[in-house]
Formats: structure tokens, sequence, C-alpha cells
């Protein structure tokens, strides 16, 4: 289905909600191609008096009889008398003769869809004829219904503000299963596909002459899980949308009113078996719930890795012995807090200035608990992908550790810095710039070598996080260190 959509912001003249009906049409109206085994074109008037085609759809249940797109084109000069006699008339509008082409004969509809007393758009409806077969009753009782859904249009009744449209989590199609029902909401007809949703139910009777209400009521088990809206959807009173279950099949129901301008006289109702469907999303959600506890319990692990270093560490007699320990368990630590924020949730992404404002403060206190160090934030780092959000928190626990033990070393206090800035370059990627800063001693005069957490922040930037590192003196004093990453590779990971 293609919409050309312009026209209608560069020339309407409309009222409230007027644009939005247009819209909601369109967004159904591939119902009533299927139902009308026709192609379907969307007429709208521009100021020369003229018309461009805003949308086409062609029947899934037919062949089409336009191969080429015309959406945006000006209407033919043949067509537009009888376009122009419906616009005018309010009501809908055949050709004389059958339009005969090359390859097929054509009968014509124009039907005005009219909201308020105003027509907005003309619909064209070209039926092939060129097959010489009688229809079938199927096909007739379609045509009935694209018939009482388009004149509902002209009377300004359809389409229905309430009207759920489109294919989300599986809304039901014409070829899908089609029942008719008459004032009472009694079956006067059903596809054969219908009947066969139902017979999968547990309904092994013929549908025609029943009541639906009857045959659904029969079919439910547990009749306190039943959805309030079923009862309006399956006598077709309301144009909503349900669903029910019985033996291990769902099925949803959507209903669509048939009214004229007294009363309702009937209603349409698609069935659609979903039941393959809402299988594979309670596969997604307990995939998710797996992939939670499997996030928690890496979690605990890693808290009990920690509590164990912690043991160790008390027990050791050398002071390096010691600290090397106490590094180990706050790298186990920062692990652990990553993993514990995706358990937490139901993406792979992480809320990184959540995480790392515990991390931050809990960095720079364990590293010197004595000082009193202070620590400032700015900036935002958004959502990172898991993946890409452990070795950076790595990377900052090293690099605020090494602030304290080394830049503010000696002293009764001091300042550490974070800052983050995303950034979008020319080419459009966009990076993130992340900076450590200090008000300490600065860097050293004479190169020294690193030691096991510079390299470890190195070997993280440089593979996991494919970005650079830089050391440079603070102005006013002290050490920054800033890291660049891009994060469309991270993204892409």
């Amino acid at each position: 289905m293609a919409i050309f959509t312009d026209p209608i912001k560069e020339h309407a003249d409309f009222g409230p909600g007027d644009a939005e009906w247009l819209h909601l049409l369109v967004g159904d109206w591939q119902l009533v191609a299927d139902l009308a085994f026709a192609d379907l074109a969307l007429w709208f008037p521009l100021p020369d008096g003229s018309y461009v085609a805003l949308a086409h759809a062609r029947p899934s249940t037919s062949h089409t009889v336009f191969h080429s797109d015309f959406v945006g084109e000006r209407i033919r000069g043949d067509l537009q008398p009888l376009v122009d006699a419906a616009w005018k008339s309010q009501s809908i509008e055949r050709s004389s003769e059958t339009n005969w082409t090359t390859d097929t004969a054509m009968r014509v509809e124009a039907i005005p869809f009219v909201r308020n007393g105003r027509t907005l758009a003309v619909v064209t409806s070209h039926m092939d004829l060129s097959s010489s077969r009688m229809p079938s009753r199927l096909e007739l009782t379609y045509r009935q219904c694209a018939y009482d859904l388009l004149r509902m249009g002209t009377l300004g009744l359809w389409p229905d503000f309430a009207t759920p449209t489109g294919s989300r989590r599986g809304a039901p199609r014409v070829g899908d299963g089609l029942i008719r029902l008459d004032a009472q909401g009694v079956v006067q007809y059903a596809s054969p596909n219908g009947v066969s949703a139902f017979r999968r139910l547990g309904d092994m009777e013929s549908l025609e002459g029943r009541p639906l209400a009857e045959i659904t009521t029969a079919l439910l088990k547990d009749r306190r899980m039943v959805d309030e809206t079923l009862p309006l959807v399956v006598t077709g009173r309301m144009p909503w949308r349900t669903e029910i279950e019985s033996r291990g099949v769902s099925l949803s129901l959507r209903a669509i009113p048939l009214r004229d301008e007294k009363e309702r006289f009937g209603a349409l109702v698609l069935c659609r078996d979903v039941s393959e469907l809402r299988r594979r999303e309670m596969e997604l959600v307990s995939k998710d719930a797996t992939i939670r506890e499997i996030h928690h319990r890496v979690k605990n692990n890693l808290q009990t890795v920690a509590a164990l270093l912690r043991m160790q560490s008390r027990r050791m007699e050398s002071e390096e012995g010691k600290l090397g320990l106490a590094q180990a368990m706050r790298r186990v630590s920062t692990i652990a807090l990553v993993h514990e924020t995706l358990s937490q949730g139901l993406t792979q992404n992480v809320d990184f200035d959540e995480l790392i404002d515990r991390q931050f403060r809990l960095s720079a206190e364990v590293a010197s608990p004595a000082q009193g160090v202070r620590t400032e934030r700015q900036g935002t780092f958004g959502e990172l992908p898991s993946d890409f959000a452990t070795p950076l928190a790595l990377v900052i626990n090293e690099l605020v550790t090494n602030a304290v033990e080394h830049g503010l070393s000696g002293r009764e206090g001091g300042t550490v810095w974070l800052s983050a800035e995303r950034r979008r370059a020319e080419d459009n990627e966009e990076t993130l710039a992340v900076t450590i800063s200090d008000d300490g001693v600065g860097l050293p005069a004479e190169p020294r070598s690193e030691g096991l957490g510079l390299q470890i922040v190195r070997t993280l930037v440089q593979s996991e996080l494919a970005g650079t590192i830089a050391w440079s003196p603070r102005p006013g004093g002290g050490t920054q260190v800033t890291i660049e990453m891009g994060l469309d590779g991270a993204r892409r990971r």
C-alpha cells in the first residue's frame, strides 16, 4: 500500500479531527480492498479543480488491475467526471459502462467519504470483470460487506475513531477468517477460515444460525479470566478487539459494527489464530526473565569472590599482598555492580549515569578512606551497551583510584572530577569523551613505569572500547586523563 500525504498538509481546509479521520481510513482500508476484491484509490482535490491520488490499496484476495504505482499523480480525464459527481452528490456513483483496457474489463465506483456534512475525499473502487466464472457465496458476502462499509463512509459512520487498526500483535485480517452477524449477534455467514479457527477452539458444530456470544461462552473454561470487552465484541456492538483462549489455542477477535442512518443492522467479526504468536511472546518474556536471572546470579557469584578475597587479605601478613588483594576485590566489585544493574532491566543497555554515580564515590572512598576526598561529576553518559559499560566502569574505577592514591597522596583532602560529553562528529558518528581529573601534585617530571592498574586501563581502552587515552596537566594544577571512544561501533557489536 502506497501513501502520499503532502497535498493534505498543503491544500486541506480541515476541521478538528478531519485529517486524523482520513489517516484512520487509509490505515484500515486494506480490509475494504480485500472484501471488495478490488483496487482502491483515494483522491483528494487540488486548487485547480483536479484531483491527486493520495493512496492506493491492492487486494490480497484477488489480482490487482493496476500494476504501476500512480500515487502522487493527477487523476485521468476519463475518471474525473465520476469523482466530481460523487464529491457533489455525497453518494456512491457507478460508471455507466464497463471500462475496457487491452487486458481487463473494469467496473469503477466512486465513493465520497463524508464527515460532519463535508466531503473530505473520494475513494474509487476498480473491480476486474474479465473472469467469466460465477462468484461464490464467499465472494458475494465479502462484496456486500465491502459495500456496507463504504456506504457507512458516505454517512460519516466509518471509520470509527475507536476502531483498532494496523497489524499490532496479530490483528485479524480478512483472509484469517470473517464472520457476519445480524443485529442480534446471530451468525449469518462464516468463512472457511473462520469456521476452522473456532473448530481449533473446540466447537465442532456449524456456526451459522447460532449466536456468536453463546458459542464463545461455551468454549471458555475459566470465565474468571475473560476480557470484559468480550461480550461487546462477539455481539458486534462495539468496534473493539479482544482475545479468547481455549484448549491451548488463542483467537484474536475484532468487531466492526454495521450501521445506517437509523440503527445498527449487523456486524463483521474478523478472527485470527494467534496461538503461535503468543507462544513466541511468552518465550521472549521467559528469555528476558532468564537473562535477568543469569545477571543476578553472576552478580552474586562475583560478590562471593570479592568476599573470599577480603577474607584472604585479612590472613595476609605482607602489606603488598593485602594491597594486591584489595585492588582485585575492587575490580571484581565493579564488574558485579554492572551485572546488578543489568539484572533489574529488560534490555541489554545500562543507564551508566545511575551506575557510575554509586561507583565513582565508592572508588574514591575505598582508595583512601581517611583523606576526605571530594568527588564531583558533570555531563551525561546516557545508556550504554553492557559489553561497553563493563570495561568503561573498570577504567574509571582504576583512574579514580590512581588519582587518589598518587595524585592526592600525602594530602589531607582534595577533589576528583569526572565529566562526560557525548558528541556528534561531522561524519554523524557519535562519540563519548570521558575526563577524570584531580587537583593533586600533577604529572611527575620524569616518566615512570606503569603499574598493573594503568596497564589494565590502557588495554581496556584500546581493545574493548576501541578508544584513545591521554594524560595531561590540569589547568590550575593537578592531572587530567581524557578518554575518547566511538559509540556507533559499540551498538553494532
